[in-house]
């Protein structure tokens, strides 16, 4: 795809087979089977193929070798990283070990706060931490990611303590996350994707202007909550390196004018977190559309 449209590829039933898998014969097998499907998205993955050879070609300066390679191996981790997912979200978190740098920062939310994290590494490893701070999380989720999915893992989590808040065109979801924040709860999202309509600025990222939406940021801002960035990689096939920046306060000036720059100070500093992330985890970065284009119409520039 040419851009993103607010879903991600997969079906339930495939989460369904990866939960049996890992009940009846282990993380590890589940690894095994992973080499196989690896290849059949290898070799039929089209457009995202093209896209994620650009990115180490261009963005890491990989040779031509190393990117193909590098594709593979993304596609792997790729696949390693739902499989932890699904493990973590069904109650197999004793199969992994964790380091948790900047958790003093996460201590600090004892009023709620925002979390903010990519589509790189493995974020919802973070609801590990969460559940030893013993904090409530909402998941901020597009509607069209898979209600089946969204469901299903809803039955799996009914033990855990968190809530999905589905983004929705009438904003009712905006309250829903005014009464998180109100009782003291955490919200956490992504911030390297938008959707036609949002709100972006172009920041600049691996050595060239891209599209970011403003929302996350904004939401600090209006909800006058503290913001962490937050990551969670992959080191070892069951030992994942969480990283939490110091908690930020987004300012929101009611001048529109002297807003945008505020918010694009706090957009900058994510951005730029992202980008040491990468370098430290070139193959763990799980965007395949051309990221780097520029908004389509109808999307909202910010104004510098």
């Amino acid at each position: 795809m040419s851009s993103w449209q607010g879903k991600t590829r997969g079906g339930v039933a495939g989460y369904k087979i990866f939960v049996w898998t890992l009940k009846h014969l282990g993380l590890s097998f589940a690894y095994f089977l992973l080499y196989f499907v690896v290849i059949y998205y290898f070799l039929t993955s089209g457009k995202a193929f093209r896209f994620i050879y650009r990115f180490y070609r261009r963005r890491m300066n990989y040779g031509k070798v190393r990117s193909v390679i590098s594709i593979y191996r993304n596609y792997y981790v790729f696949g390693q990283v739902i499989l932890d997912k699904i493990a973590m979200l069904a109650g197999f978190q004793y199969k992994f070990t964790f380091d948790f740098e900047g958790e003093e920062h996460l201590r600090m939310m004892e009023r709620g706060g925002l979390l903010v994290s990519a589509h790189m590494g493995n974020w919802e490893i973070a609801g590990h931490l969460l559940n030893r701070l013993e904090k409530r999380i909402n998941i901020i989720l597009y509607d069209a990611e898979h209600r089946q999915i969204r469901q299903y893992l809803s039955d799996v989590l009914s033990t855990r303590k968190v809530n999905f808040i589905i983004i929705r065109e009438d904003y009712s979801h905006l309250q829903e996350i005014r009464d998180a924040f109100s009782r003291g709860e955490i919200v956490a999202m992504h911030g390297d994707r938008y959707i036609e309509g949002n709100k972006v600025m172009m920041i600049d990222f691996l050595g060239e202007p891209a599209p970011f939406p403003v929302g996350p940021v904004n939401l600090a801002a209006r909800f006058a909550m503290p913001v962490s960035y937050v990551f969670a990689m992959k080191q070892s096939p069951t030992h994942y390196h969480f990283y939490a920046t110091p908690l930020r306060t987004v300012g929101f000036p009611h001048n529109l004018k002297e807003r945008d720059p505020v918010l694009k100070e706090a957009l900058e500093a994510y951005v730029g977190m992202m980008e040491k992330i990468i370098r430290d985890y070139p193959l763990q970065w799980f965007n395949y559309y051309d990221f780097w284009k520029l908004p389509p119409a109808g999307t909202q520039p910010a104004v510098p």
